[in-house]
Formats: C-alpha cells, structure tokens, sequence
C-alpha cells in the first residue's frame, strides 16, 4: 500500500512471476494488477479489484491503508484480471455498491454472478461525490472492450483509464523512473492490445484532451506523474505516420527462405531501409507485434508446406490481421517443390490490413540467380513505395 496523493492509495498487486497473459501474450516482465482506494471525507470507493490469484494482497493493503468501510467498487472494465475479486469485496463491505455502466453491469453479472441489486450504473460525464473528492466518470469504449469507462478525480486532477495507457511491468517502482523502460513496455501493450482500437483511440484522446491532468494512474504498470509522456506516445502510435522499415516474419525448413531472406535484409539495408528480422521458430510475438506499430512495409517468408504456408507463418498473418498496423505495404517471400496456393492463402490471411500488395518472389526449389534479382526489384519497388509515402 503507498500513497499517490492524500488520501489516494495504490493497493493492487505485483505479479513478478506470470509470464503469459490471456494464455497468449508473453509477459517478459511479469505485470501488476493496479486497484486504488480514494477516501473521501464522507465516502470511500475502491477503483478496480486484482487478479483473483492476489486476492490476498489487496485484501491486505485495504486493511493497511484503512478501508474499513468501502462504500462503492467502480469497475472500469469486466475483464478479472481487474473485476475477478469484487465478489469477495462485496463479501467483506455488504454494503458497497459496485459502480460502472450498464454495459460493464451485465458482463459482471454474466462473468461473476453477482447480484442485480449490487449495481449502480453511471452515465457518461456522471460525478460521485466522495465528500471533499468527486469522481467523474467517462466512458472511453474499446480501450479495449466496449464497456470500459475511466475515472477523473476531480479535486487531485488523476486520471483512472483502466487498461488505456497501461504496461506490463512489474515493478517496486509506484511511479515512473525509468521512461525507457517503461515506453517498451507500454508500446508492448499498446501493440499487443490496443493497436486493433487505433481509431477509437483517437476519440477517446480527443475526448479527454482538455481534463487538467496531473497524473495517469492505469491498472497494469507504474503510475504516470509526467502525463504527456504517455500521451504523446499513444499519438505518435495511433496516427498515420509510418516509418522508413521493413519487417520480415518468416521460417525456413531447408535453407531456400533464409538464403533469400539475407540477400533481401542486404538489399533493403544497401537502399537505407532499417529492416526487423524474425524467425518465427524462437520470435517472442510481443517483438513482433511491437516492430509492427511504426513500420511502413510487412514481408511474410515461408516456404510451402503441404500446399500451402508453414502454420507458424500462417499464424503470423492471422497475428498481424487482428492487430490492425498502420503498415502500408505487403509482399510475400516463397519456396516451392512443385505449387501450391501459399501466395494466395497468405494475401487472404491479410486481407483484413489496408494495404497495397507488392509482387511476392517465388523460387522453385533452392533459389537461384534470377530470384536473387527477383528480390532486388521487389527492394527497389519498396523503396519506390516508401519515397511515396515521403518517410525518412
């Protein structure tokens, strides 16, 4: 338990050890599980709960911090890693009323059984009085699920976003320390999570642009006291502006691919183009999708198996169309013994992303010469691409 501002308490959860989020996402840095008690001269409120693994240690840090009575649990958002303990709140204070949207108040229902009459729902630009604290509460939907809302603590000007903002990182640090390391982690996030809600980003940014904001406090990473660093990132991440890179997600079986793939990782280096390269037998996910939020050109390598692309390949073009990059362009690397329908398979795979195709190379066995050229044209083709675009 520590304190924000009077009154204002960080009572979540570190979670060092976890390390796959959702059974998904890699969290090299494990995470933590942010919930923060505002004791207002009249009332008390409890924003968010933890995972229900670290029940215990918010349990604990409410009874550090004071809580002995909590009067409302505002939800921001259905998903457990931040709801799943309400029920034992509730246990605990039976006279709480858990606070969110109508929306977020039949998710809770459906995912944790709780009673109707335990509800209170809010509308959007709704305040609750604390006594001498106010709480305003915004409904930023799609950061990430439609029901999420924010809190905005009036008097200690602190903005809740929920996940919006967030980082996986673990960390005895309340606040931000070290930016480098936590932009990392945050783009991690944002790539991982956000980048598919890029344009209902936008809205919500411009929906609080003028909340006098002294500090950002999400549910999973250190608490912002400089909250233009976080924002302007997330500007920079949701635009249009793409950057002078190409990344490369491939797999080889018998040396044609990675023949081909360095000659065309030289090529593009030799015409200035910055190049991220991924094995997908060893790529951590969370480094691909984070190469994928600034780079103006996707390459998909894959030699043909069975007809069609290496499944961990294929799985990479389905990643990269449920994340929805700003990327521009994509284009395809091939090998084949005999055909195939690997080309067309993979362009439907991303069919989702609005791009332009860029003509795949193709070698019929180990590659040779004229694909070697093959893949300097398609080099200069990119680079035509990209001066296009009038990217550096």
């Amino acid at each position: 338990m520590r304190e924000l501002k009077p009154n204002v308490f960080a009572v979540g959860a570190i979670d060092w050890d976890r390390r796959l989020f959702d059974e998904l996402i890699p969290l090299p840095d494990g995470t933590t599980y942010n919930a923060y008690l505002i004791k207002g001269s009249e009332k008390t409120a409890l924003l968010d709960t933890v995972d229900p693994a670290k029940r215990d240690v918010l349990i604990d840090n409410l009874i550090a911090a004071g809580a002995d009575k909590i009067d409302y649990i505002i939800a921001h958002h259905g998903e457990q890693d931040h709801s799943g303990c309400i029920g034992d709140i509730l246990l605990l204070h039976p006279e709480a009323k858990v606070v969110t949207n109508p929306m977020c108040k039949g998710m809770l229902i459906d995912l944790l059984e709780l009673e109707d009459d335990r509800f209170i729902t809010v509308e959007d630009g709704e305040q609750l009085s604390l006594g001498d604290k106010t709480l305003r509460f915004i409904y930023t939907p799609w950061v990430h699920w439609p029901e999420t809302i924010s809190t905005y603590l009036i008097e200690d000007k602190i903005f809740f976003p929920c996940d919006f903002f967030g980082a996986h990182l673990a960390s005895s640090d309340l606040f931000v320390t070290d930016e480098h390391l936590v932009l990392e982690s945050a783009k991690r996030y944002y790539a991982e999570i956000m980048m598919p809600f890029r344009l209902p980003i936008r809205k919500n940014l411009e929906k609080i642009k003028n909340l006098p904001i002294d500090m950002i406090a999400p549910s999973h990473g250190p608490v912002y006291q400089d909250p233009k660093f976080i924002i302007d990132a997330y500007k920079s991440w949701i635009s249009d502006d793409v950057k002078n890179e190409v990344v490369i997600a491939y797999i080889s079986m018998h040396e044609s691919i990675r023949r081909m793939v360095n000659h065309f990782v030289s090529a593009l280096m030799e015409r200035g183009i910055t190049v991220k390269q991924f094995n997908l037998t060893v790529t951590d996910i969370g480094e691909l999708a984070m190469s994928l939020v600034d780079a103006a050109t996707l390459v998909i390598g894959s030699p043909t198996m069975l007809a069609k692309a290496h499944p961990k390949v294929a799985y990479a073009a389905i990643l990269a169309s449920a994340l929805k990059p700003k990327t521009k362009f994509v284009s395809v690397i091939g090998s084949y013994g005999w055909g195939g329908i690997m080309i067309k398979q993979l362009t439907d795979l991303v069919s989702n992303l609005r791009v332009e195709t860029i003509e795949p190379v193709m070698a019929k066995g180990c590659p040779k010469d004229d694909d070697f050229k093959a893949l300097e044209r398609l080099a200069d083709e990119i680079l035509k691409r990209h001066k296009s675009l009038k990217i550096a």
